[in-house]
């Protein structure tokens, strides 16, 4: 027996923001094109370039994917009942369907003539299958000293690729928000970090960007995504002569509760910030957050912690 709503729920239902932004098809010439901006007078100007180059062909693994088998309809129906993440990061890496485009990118991106970068990419050309897999596991499970540091942009962008190529082309989706606030409901994955909307009816709103598929939930603000608190939140940034601290595009809420911490980009105070440059592009907010003690709980897949 279908639901009947009273006029006040109409008027709620219709006025709720919407739970899910799905990823631009241009995602990753965004991040490229941003990254390179970014790379101008930066400290990590190379490292930052270096991303931007694996990112043009992350473009092209979305625009141009590999051959491989089918994904498991039935399987993603079935997770969508049930209200599970449909491309569950945990168990798909351990399959071999994302395979294939980490053997595409080793083939179609061209290296700067770097021997630590050559020598990454030949390690993981000559890997097996199944140290691959382990690799890619250890990678999207947070275990970073199981992967080597230099594997893990390499590895971290052919998962990325795949991720979001299933998440763009498999139509009709229906999901439910993750057992956290942090987790991803595509996924499972955890946010990389939030971005305050700045258009529209919804402006102001909150939505967090997952580490590996890109999609985007929807998650109050002022309320920390690890614990779940608001008592005590700080919002810190890095200083910087062109912004006042409160309209700063990148801000870490901070939460003294669990002693952790997620950065926010602002698109009112920069309306083409995107969410991974963004991270990169502000390393030295995390080492600051770090020496004060706090915590991050927020993966990025192309940077090792604690590696330039």
């Amino acid at each position: 027996m279908p639901t009947i709503l009273e006029p006040g729920q109409i008027e709620a239902a219709a006025s709720s923001p919407p739970f899910l932004y799905l990823p631009p098809p241009n995602l990753f010439s965004l991040r490229a094109q941003r990254l390179e901006q970014l790379a101008v007078d930066h400290p990590l100007a190379d490292y930052l370039r270096l991303i931007a180059g694996l990112c043009r062909v992350q473009q092209q693994l979305l625009d141009d994917p590999p051959a491989g088998a089918p994904l498991d309809m039935q399987r993603i129906e079935l997770c969508q009942q049930h209200g599970l993440p449909p491309f569950a990061a945990d168990s798909l890496t351990r399959e071999d369907d994302w395979q294939p485009y980490l053997d595409a990118l080793l083939q179609r991106y061209a290296p700067p003539a770097q021997s630590a970068v050559i020598e990454a990419l030949e390690t993981l050309r000559a890997a097996s299958p199944g140290q691959r897999r382990a690799w890619a596991v250890a990678l999207v499970s947070g275990q970073y000293s199981l992967v080597p540091a230099a594997l893990v942009p390499f590895l971290g962008a052919a998962l990325q690729a795949a991720w979001s190529h299933w998440l763009l082309s498999t139509p009709n989706l229906q999901l439910k928000p993750g057992d956290s606030l942090s987790q991803c409901p595509c996924c499972g994955s955890p946010a990389m970090a939030g971005v305050i909307r700045n258009r529209g009816k919804h402006n102001g709103l909150r939505y967090l960007v997952c580490s590996l598929c890109a999609c985007e939930w929807h998650v109050v603000r002022v309320k920390c995504v690890y614990c779940e608190q608001s008592k005590g939140l700080e919002y810190l940034s890095l200083e910087d002569d062109r912004h006042a601290a409160n309209q700063a595009p990148l801000r870490a809420e901070v939460c003294p509760g669990c002693n952790s911490y997620l950065k926010l980009i602002y698109l009112e105070n920069d309306a083409a910030a995107e969410a991974l440059s963004a991270d990169l592009g502000s390393l030295m907010l995390d080492m600051r957050l770090a020496q004060d003690g706090y915590q991050r709980l927020a993966p990025n897949l192309l940077l090792a912690p604690g590696d330039e």
